[in-house]
Order: C-alpha cells, then sequence, then structure tokens
C-alpha cells in the first residue's frame, strides 16, 4: 500500500521494513518532530478547571 508522506507528501510504501513510517525518510521524521517541539502542531483541548479533576479522582466509581 502506498501512503503520503505526511511532510512531503513524497507516495511512500508502507512497509514494515521502513523504520521511519509514515515518513519517506529520517529527515522527514525530524522535520516533523521540530515541528512538534516549536509548538507549530497542537492538540485540541477543552479548558478544564482543576477542582473537577481532584473531584473525578476522588469517584469511587472510576
Amino acid at each position: 500500500m502506498m501512503v503520503p508522506c505526511p511532510t512531503c507528501k513524497k507516495s511512500v510504501k508502507w512497509d514494515t521494513r521502513n523504520p521511519s513510517r509514515p515518513f519517506c525518510s529520517e529527515r522527514c521524521q525530524l522535520i516533523d518532530l521540530g515541528a512538534w517541539a516549536n509548538e507549530e502542531y497542537r492538540v485540541p483541548a477543552e479548558n478544564v478547571d482543576p477542582n473537577d479533576l481532584d473531584q473525578k479522582l476522588d469517584d469511587p466509581d472510576r
């Protein structure tokens, strides 16, 4: 199966022998890692009141 490299969009074979998959190369993998480190990507999250977190930890049904 062929997939696009998330960084450069080059078509790359999805293969367990490719240690950089889903990237086409270690270079593209490191570019992506650098973008995460520079906070260029973000995972959306809800703002949570810290007091709500404490209540969830005390919940016996958890």
